[in-house]
């Protein structure tokens, strides 16, 4: 089988979670598919690194990304096909994609957030004038837009994007593993996220007052920075993608809150199938993806009140429930939302957009 080479023009590196989810943790197994992938992130881990932390972002550096975009798109000639994770310069026009229309070049671009909001929904009407149209016109020149979601598939077809893959976002079994069940005393309910998005658990902040009020239950919350919840004496853990797998075992439950709003609609429930593969079972708002991916009673439970999320995670305090609900969990991502399955997938979709257009 002839390599198929692709330039992966994510916009951050391992350390940003949708590009590793989305793109880096393939690399592997494309190639092993005869899909040889060459990863070139527009900005590195020390800006992540800086945006956790609440840092100000240095311009001279962002700017000297820039530059960069550039020289990697001039020569980007010896690759079959461009692999690009939302747009190749944020808060610019799409000029670029336009051109590499023009030029012949082929790309794909995937989707695993709501990312045309930060424009067409901006507060300045200079930004919804300038941008607003922009990502679908990034859809709409792309060979294929793949998505994590509904909500972003439905965007894609309504930008008139030429074709649209439902690509869910996915683990990697060979790192998830179902523990055997060490539950304590304690009942643990936990979250995984980052200091960016740790204000959806806002969304749930009383009924886990409310389960944790005796005693008897405690909250850990993994990568959310300094964030808290009021009273509420929580254990609050560092990420990294080494122990990450470790601290979700750690779980009796996961959870999974989300406002209500467009962006939220896009989300790609990452956490979902994250705790499904830990074998946990889920609480999560039915915003976005989530309606996807949990089917209520059987793997988990939705919940969109707060007497609804009290009385969800009450409810799962029963271990057998717990077991119960964590095989099905484990079941489904081993069947739909593991890279086992999906890589072979995705390998065939760029192999099909690298080929040339015949109309």
């Amino acid at each position: 089988m002839t390599s198929l080479k692709v330039l992966l023009l994510s916009r951050y590196g391992r350390l940003g979670a949708s590009s590793r989810v989305r793109s880096y943790q393939y690399v592997p197994y494309l190639r092993d598919l005869g899909v040889d992938v060459t990863p070139a992130p527009l900005l590195g881990d020390h800006y992540i690194e800086c945006l956790y932390d609440g840092g100000h972002q240095n311009g001279v550096r962002i700017g000297a990304a820039y530059c960069r975009r550039l020289w990697q798109l001039v020569t980007c000639s010896r690759f079959d096909l461009l692999w690009i994770e939302s747009e190749l310069l944020p808060w610019m026009p799409a000029w670029l994609e336009r051109l590499l229309g023009r030029l012949g070049m082929p790309y794909v671009v995937d989707y695993d957030d709501a990312v045309f909001h930060r424009y067409d929904l901006h507060s300045h009407a200079w930004v919804r004038a300038f941008l607003g149209g922009k990502i679908d016109q990034v859809m709409r020149r792309a060979r294929l837009v793949t998505v994590g979601s509904d909500y972003l598939r439905d965007r894609a077809r309504r930008a008139g994007a030429t074709r649209v893959e439902y690509l869910p976002t996915a683990v990697d079994l060979t790192r998830y593993h179902v523990p055997s069940d060490g539950a304590g005393a304690t009942y643990t309910i936990g979250w995984i996220g980052s200091p960016l998005t740790a204000s959806s658990l806002d969304v749930a902040r009383s009924a886990l007052a409310e389960v944790c009020a005796n005693g008897n239950a405690r909250v850990t919350l993994v990568g959310a920075g300094q964030f808290t919840l009021d009273s509420l004496p929580i254990d609050v853990r560092s990420w990294s993608e080494t122990t990450e797998v470790a601290e979700l075992q750690r779980f009796d439950v996961g959870i999974m809150p989300l406002r209500d709003g467009p962006w939220e609609q896009g989300k790609c429930g990452y956490k979902v199938i994250q705790y499904m593969a830990c074998g946990r079972p889920v609480v999560a708002s039915p915003v976005g993806a989530n309606e996807q991916i949990v089917e209520h009673g059987r793997d988990g439970l939705l919940a969109s009140t707060s007497a609804e999320w009290a009385d969800a995670l009450r409810a799962l305090r029963d271990r057998s429930l717990r077991a119960r609900m964590g095989a099905a969990g484990r079941a489904k991502v081993e069947r739909e939302y593991s890279v086992q399955v999906t890589a072979p997938r995705l390998a065939s979709l760029l192999r099909a957009a690298a080929q040339p257009c015949t109309t």
